[in-house]
């Protein structure tokens, strides 16, 4: 996941993207415009052949109990390539800004994680990425079609996601909920009376992580997508309607509903922009409860796996995101994918291993994390909670990405600029709908002819 303003702040003034990524790197060339030309690598390492020798640097999201996972996953590659060593570095939040940065000063990582595919997107058009076209067979033949499609730019695979997500899931603290007598609503207007129910009982209905503005844009698309629809969704994302559009607003005013009301907040207001994502799961999963329920993805239990003492069922349980207007069984979805700007056999050992089961198996049986690969075997998610979660989405009627990662990075995955801000604006000021959608558009339109 991503991570607080705090900490990409500080990798930004440690000057991360000049220093620790150039200093841990491969030897081979990296700067924009030797990618295209690159010599190219050795034939990609087969199961059999893990004497390939090498030192990778690879910068992602993932921090905390998600860093620590990802780590487990690192410590099983060193195992099986002993010749191979792995320095990961977190970015947070500012991966996109740290990468970039990289790129720009012709020292990039050898591999990244990142959660926005409009950033694969840029870094290709730049001619900054290898393709990773040798684990092409592994990708068509054990992850579902619309995640190749997804991760295949010109008719190269580039990416892949390892770690999937469904976003469209709402996390609960169960005790809250039982001495409130609320059980988990099947449709908005029940969301929305609970609410007052369960702040009547004496805990915050609402835990907003909103010093991290990502979360709110994932609240907006669950909204969106199931007030406009579909098509309407796919062609905010392209932006072939502009975000002054009606459903843009009447999506804002549903969103309002929650915002406006603070009391009913943990914090309030101010305490929920003050809230980054870690602490707003935390405020739910403890007894007593800070708040009732948290409304994020299925990757939730794994950000506080080492801090909580409650139970799957029993103390914290999930339940899908309402249905608005009587709109069908929908999943607002994301995944972090894995990059590679620097092709050497080392590089490709490691993405063939973060692409198979055993990768992947490794990180599932720890919790808070969803695997996109079809032979993993479902039993290895640690309780039927996360089992359910994890393989909801072959399920849904109606799937599509998360908007926001879409969208080219400065509108959609930049802190403290474009979607991200704006949202937290609105947070602070949710009865101004049209002028959050005309700043939404304004900041759109830039973004996007940029991108062009």
């Amino acid at each position: 996941m991503k991570q607080s303003l705090k900490l990409a702040s500080a990798f930004a003034a440690a000057g991360l993207a000049t220093a620790g990524i150039a200093g841990c790197g491969s030897d081979s060339k990296s700067d924009s415009s030797s990618a295209s030309t690159a010599t190219p690598a050795a034939a990609a390492p087969t199961s059999a052949s893990t004497d390939v020798k090498g030192k990778l640097s690879m910068v992602g999201i993932w921090t905390g109990d998600e860093q620590k996972s990802f780590k487990a996953v690192l410590s099983a590659f060193e195992a099986k390539y002993p010749g191979v060593t792995v320095k990961y570095t977190s970015a947070g939040d500012n991966t996109p800004t740290v990468l970039s940065t990289a790129v720009a000063g012709g020292s990039p990582p050898d591999l990244a994680s990142v959660g926005q595919p409009g950033l694969v997107k840029d870094f290709v058009a730049k001619k900054a990425l290898q393709p990773i076209t040798f684990a092409q067979d592994t990708i068509s033949a054990e992850y579902p079609a619309d995640i190749a499609k997804l991760g295949t730019i010109d008719d190269k695979l580039y990416s892949f996601i390892f770690k999937a997500a469904n976003k469209s899931t709402i996390w609960y603290n169960v005790k809250a909920f039982t001495d409130a007598g609320v059980t988990p609503p099947k449709t908005w207007d029940e969301f929305l009376t609970d609410a007052k129910t369960l702040g009547s009982s004496g805990t915050p209905a609402y835990s907003i992580g909103g010093a991290d503005g990502w979360t709110l844009t994932d609240l907006f698309e669950n909204i969106y997508i199931r007030q406009a629809g579909a098509d309407k969704y796919d062609q905010l994302s392209d932006h072939t309607i502009p975000w002054t559009d009606a459903s843009v607003k009447t999506a804002l005013t549903t969103m309002a509903q929650i915002f406006s009301d603070k009391a009913n907040i943990a914090g309030g207001t101010s305490g929920a922009l003050q809230t980054d994502f870690p602490t707003s799961v935390e405020n739910v999963f403890q007894n007593p409860a800070k708040a009732a329920q948290v409304i994020e993805g299925d990757f939730v239990p794994g950000v506080v796996a080492s801090k909580t003492k409650l139970k799957a069922k029993t103390g914290y349980d999930e339940f899908a995101f309402p249905s608005i207007n009587n709109s069908p069984a929908t999943v607002v979805g994301g995944g972090d994918s894995v990059i590679m700007f620097k092709d050497s056999p080392a590089a490709e050992a490691l993405v063939e291993f973060l692409a198979s089961k055993d990768a992947q198996e490794v990180w599932a049986k720890r919790g808070g994390m969803s695997s996109a690969n079809k032979t993993v075997d479902p039993s290895v998610y640690p309780d039927d909670l996360t089992r359910a979660t994890a393989t909801a989405i072959a399920s849904a009627q109606t799937f599509r990405f998360d908007m926001s990662d879409l969208a080219p990075v400065d509108f959609g995955g930049t802190a403290g600029q474009g979607e991200w801000k704006i949202l937290q604006d609105f947070l602070a000021k949710p009865t101004d709908v049209d002028g959050t959608a005309d700043k939404l558009e304004k900041a759109a339109a830039k973004a996007y002819k940029a991108s062009k």
